[in-house]
């Protein structure tokens, strides 16, 4: 009997292009929108807010999480990345 490697290699190829695709848009989904601000426009104004310092800042489900503190108690945030508004503001630990 003789094995032919087309007829192994198509399936794993094709396992491997819907990984690759699946990968994919997971990732595009976690960068901000092109016309987002700039990251450093929003820092500085949250630090105008009183804001600081800054311990994690991350693009996730649509939105920037950040770990920050203010008034020396650690908050996350959820910051619009259009807007540079804050959506959610709760203690962290």
């Amino acid at each position: 009997m003789t094995i032919t490697p087309s007829r192994y290699l198509r399936p794993a190829m094709v396992a491997v292009a819907a990984v690759s695709i699946m990968l994919g848009s997971a990732w595009a989904q976690d960068r901000p929108p092109a016309d987002a601000q700039p990251l450093s426009s929003i820092v500085r104004s949250l630090e105008q807010q009183g804001f600081g310092p800054f311990i994690e800042i991350e693009f996730d489900d649509g939105v920037w999480e950040i770990d920050v503190f203010k008034d020396g108690r650690k908050r996350k945030l959820d910051v619009d990345p259009r807007s540079g508004k804050i959506l959610r503001d709760r203690a962290d630990g």
